[in-house]
């Protein structure tokens, strides 16, 4: 949450010369109301089963730069997926989410206490985007441009 996956996915999606697809994004289109909506209203249990969803979708159809939510990792169905694709983990630490995001109201996931509920997902998701990853690349204080670079480096995938 907040690492920059949407902008820095649109920027590697341009210097590549392809298209670029964010699954929150299909996921909001799809149901017409934003994600924290869906979690309010519906409750996690469904929206991860809309998370799946769209991310067999986009792997399955979407030939170019793919930005997955934060939690998609921990479906094994979804790591199972992502296994022989390359994959970049965007990495940062508590005080570059803050400073980027605010950890606001518009992430469920950290509606109370933020830093510490923050710290508590990383803990226990931060594996799992490790054993997904093809390459780590740290956001911290660097620029999207920057960060899409360190990527496209850390892939060793050419730009047009």
């Amino acid at each position: 949450m907040g690492s920059g996956k949407s902008t820095v996915g649109a920027l590697l999606a341009e210097r590549l010369g392809a298209p670029f697809r964010d699954t929150d994004a299909d996921i909001v289109a799809a149901e017409g109301r934003e994600i924290a909506d869906i979690f309010v209203e519906d409750g996690e249990d469904h929206f991860r089963d809309l998370e799946r969803a769209a991310v067999r979708a986009a792997v399955a159809g979407h030939r170019g730069v793919l930005a997955l939510g934060g939690g998609a990792v921990l479906d094994a169905g979804t790591r199972a997926l992502l296994a022989s694709l390359p994959v970049a983990y965007l990495s940062m630490d508590v005080e570059a989410a803050v400073r980027r995001s605010g950890l606001g109201a518009a992430r469920p996931l950290l509606a109370v206490n933020p830093r510490r509920q923050w710290r508590e997902l990383m803990d226990a998701r931060r594996h799992l985007y490790e054993e997904v990853a093809s390459a780590v690349v740290a956001t911290d204080d660097r620029t999207p441009e920057e960060v899409a670079q360190a990527v496209l480096d850390a892939l060793e995938l050419k730009d047009v």
